[in-house]
This record gives C-alpha cells, sequence and structure tokens, in this order.
C-alpha cells in the first residue's frame, strides 16, 4: 500500500510540473518583420545614418509627383511647363542624364519667390504624400534620433518637397541635403548649390558632415555610391537593379509594403 501511495503522488507532482500545449504555443510569438527590422538596425548603435527619401522613407517619388502636380497647378508659367514636359520626356528615353535632370527640375523655378513654393511643395505633401510613409520607416527614425543617432535625409529631390517631409520625421532643415539652389533677395536663382545623385550623394555627405557613415538606407541604384560607403548598407524597397546589386554585395533588403525581410 506504501508503495502505491508513493507512485500516485510522483505520477501526481511530474503531472502538475508538466506544461500545457496551449501554454507552449503561446509561449513566445514571432516578432512582427517589421519589428525585428527596426529591431535589428538599433542594435547596431549607429552613431550617423544617412536615409534617401523617395521610395525608401515612403512609397513612390514625390519628387516627380510635385512636378506634374505644380506644372498642372500652374504654379509655373505654361511656356516653362511645356518645355520642362518635353525634356523630361527626353530624359525618360535616356536623353538627359540624370543628375542634370534633376538640376533643371530646380532651376525651373527661377525668379520665383522662394517662400511661395515651399508652401505649394508643403500642401502638395502633406495631401498627397504622407498616407504613403512607411510607418516602420518613421518610427526607425524616431528611434534612432532616440538614441542619439545623428540622422539626415539626402534626396535628389528638391529641398522644398523634402523640407516639407521631413517635419513628419523631426528632421531638421539643416539636416537636409536635397537638390538646391541658391536664393537672392528671397527669389530663386539658376545657380545651383548640389544635385545629391550617385556619387553626388557620398559627396554631399562629405562636405556636410565630414564623419564616416555608419548606416544608410536607399532604394535605387543612385543610392548604391552611398550605400557602398556606410558600415552599415540597406537596401529598402529596392529597385530591381539595386536588389540585383545588394544580393550580390552582401547588404541587407527589407520590403516595408511586403513585410518581406531578407
Amino acid at each position: 500500500m506504501r508503495k502505491k501511495t508513493v507512485v500516485k503522488k510522483s505520477r501526481k507532482k511530474q503531472k502538475t510540473s508538466t506544461p500545457s500545449r496551449a501554454t507552449r504555443r503561446t509561449k513566445s510569438p514571432p516578432a512582427h518583420p517589421s519589428e525585428e527590422f527596426v529591431d535589428s538596425v538599433l542594435r547596431l548603435k549607429p552613431r550617423f545614418a544617412a536615409f534617401d527619401c523617395d521610395g525608401t522613407l515612403w512609397s513612390g517619388d514625390a519628387g516627380e509627383s510635385f512636378f506634374a502636380w505644380e506644372i498642372e497647378e500652374k504654379l509655373v508659367a505654361d511656356g516653362i511647363g511645356k518645355a520642362m514636359q518635353a525634356r523630361y520626356a527626353d530624359y525618360r528615353a535616356g536623353k538627359v542624364p540624370e543628375d542634370v535632370m534633376c538640376g533643371e527640375m530646380v532651376t525651373m523655378h527661377r525668379g520665383m519667390i522662394e517662400s511661395d513654393v515651399q508652401r505649394a511643395a508643403t500642401r502638395f505633401f502633406d495631401l498627397e504624400f504622407v498616407p504613403q510613409i512607411f510607418p516602420e520607416m518613421r518610427r526607425l527614425v524616431s528611434e534612432l534620433q532616440a538614441q542619439g543617432c545623428d540622422v539626415w535625409a539626402v534626396s535628389s529631390t528638391n529641398e522644398w518637397v523634402i523640407r516639407a517631409a521631413m517635419r513628419h520625421f523631426d528632421i531638421a532643415r539643416d539636416h537636409i541635403l536635397a537638390a538646391a539652389v541658391k536664393i537672392d533677395s528671397l527669389r530663386i536663382t539658376d545657380k545651383l548649390i548640389r544635385i545629391p545623385s550617385g556619387d553626388g550623394k557620398p559627396k554631399a555627405i562629405r562636405t556636410a558632415v565630414k564623419k564616416k557613415l555608419d548606416a544608410a538606407f536607399g532604394n535605387s541604384r543612385w543610392d548604391a555610391d552611398m550605400l557602398s560607403v556606410a558600415r552599415h548598407p540597406f537596401a529598402i524597397n529596392p529597385n530591381p537593379d539595386l536588389k540585383t546589386m545588394a544580393e550580390k554585395r552582401g547588404w541587407r533588403i527589407y520590403f516595408p509594403k511586403n513585410d518581406s525581410i531578407s
């Protein structure tokens, strides 16, 4: 009888010490891909990070869209608008270099009062592009800043659109490197200051910041030069050509829209 009693107690103890299947299933839920991506970047603790904007921080090309929008809204004279549309068609056909087109999309405003263009760009971005911001990219920028990271926006889009956009990322104007011209007596001139496209991106960074780039984020081949000089390059929502390059070079790839990560 004693042995039987002891065996029963022993079985009872074993039964109560074994977790149920339900407990095992709910113990450690897998992290959401966007959370895993953000956390993986934060663990690197970069001190200086640069972000491309169009296609990287939001879906779509705000620079190209603003160009079409301002012509349609007649912010520029009809003659200038028509000439620039023809010029842009040549660019799409491969007849005009990328950096040249980006520059002309800024200098086309020569003679206009800069504050008028800035107000238009702000209205445009808030109406058309705020809903297209990638939430995890906004969160990443915010949390990097909270860690003490020096975060910059680097874009070949005109600086008026990028200034409007960076209000939604808490990135100050003095941390924006975008396509820009000199301003004279409040008016826009045709004297270019910079066109951060291709190798112009790392050049602009070296000129303005003068320190080693820890992390860089971009979506197209025009960001490849900037990604190449970073300790930690990230291809975000990459175009096919950048995706192929990233795979060959072992760069991290992340697609915000599809929540896929590799």
